[in-house]
C-alpha cells in the first residue's frame, strides 16, 4: 500500500503538462502490454491490472488539478 501512497504523492509534485504526457506514456505502454499478453501469455498478468489503475490515477489527478485552478 505503501507503493500507492508514494505514487499519489509524487503525482503533486507534477503540473498539467507533465500528467498529460505520462498518461499518454502510459496507455501506450498498456496498449503494448495487452498486445503482448494476446499473441502469448505475459509472466505478470497483473502488471496489466495495476498499470489501469496507475492511469486512472494520473486522470484523476489531472481532473484534481483543474477543478482547483
Amino acid at each position: 500500500m505503501s507503493k500507492r501512497i508514494d505514487f499519489v504523492n509524487s503525482l503533486k509534485d507534477l503540473n498539467d503538462n507533465d500528467l498529460k504526457a505520462r498518461i499518454q506514456e502510459d496507455e501506450q505502454r498498456l496498449k503494448k502490454l495487452e498486445f503482448a499478453h494476446a499473441i502469448s501469455p505475459l509472466e505478470n498478468p497483473m502488471s496489466i491490472r495495476s498499470l489501469r489503475k496507475d492511469i486512472a490515477r494520473l486522470k484523476t489527478a489531472l481532473a484534481q488539478k483543474s477543478v482547483k485552478a
